[in-house]
């Protein structure tokens, strides 16, 4: 098993379907539970643990989630009220060591719940027209709001297997 991509990378070929779309926003709703459970009773010294190595720690993984979902949210919200905008990323290496990575895990599942809530609302609002719409990323070049969902779908389930493999390679 790739360490790295416990479910593989995030492939999608062929056309996006309202079906495809409809699973995928129930699978970024269940996320938040899903990490929830994934880190449920780890001790301090597991959720320090790097889930490979070299990687980050079940901690960060978890920091790293909220941290990238309120980037995607802001990025949906801006490919939805303007034309084809250019966002900005961002360091996401360097966001893993600032120091609020080092909080409790409660604090960005907290963080998730509310964030998942209002961004399951604003998926499932949207009309065929707006799953076309676009934003610009200056690395990956024009990205479509509805295979944008999938990719937060599949980016979820990958860490949180990167945690729940951990634990079973572990025997936690």
């Amino acid at each position: 098993m790739d360490l790295r991509y416990p479910i593989g990378e995030f492939n999608h070929r062929g056309s996006i379907t309202l079906e495809s779309i409809n699973e995928w926003i129930k699978e970024i709703e269940i996320a938040p539970e899903d990490v929830k459970e994934a880190v449920k009773g780890l001790e301090d010294d597991q959720l320090d643990t790097p889930y490979r190595p070299n990687g980050w720690t079940v901690r960060q993984v978890v920091h790293h989630l909220a941290d990238s979902h309120m980037n995607a949210y802001i990025r949906f919200k801006l490919a939805l009220t303007e034309n084809n905008p250019t966002i900005k990323p961002y360091q996401e290496s360097e966001w893993a060591e600032l120091p609020d990575s080092e909080l409790p895990v409660e604090v960005s599942i907290m963080l998730l719940e509310a964030l998942h809530t209002r961004w399951v609302t604003l998926l499932r609002s949207l009309t065929s027209t707006q799953l076309e719409q676009t934003f610009q990323h200056p690395d990956s070049g024009i990205v479509q709001v509805g295979y944008n969902i999938g990719l937060y779908a599949w980016h979820g389930r990958h860490h949180i297997a990167h945690i729940t493999t951990l634990r079973k390679r572990s025997g936690w």
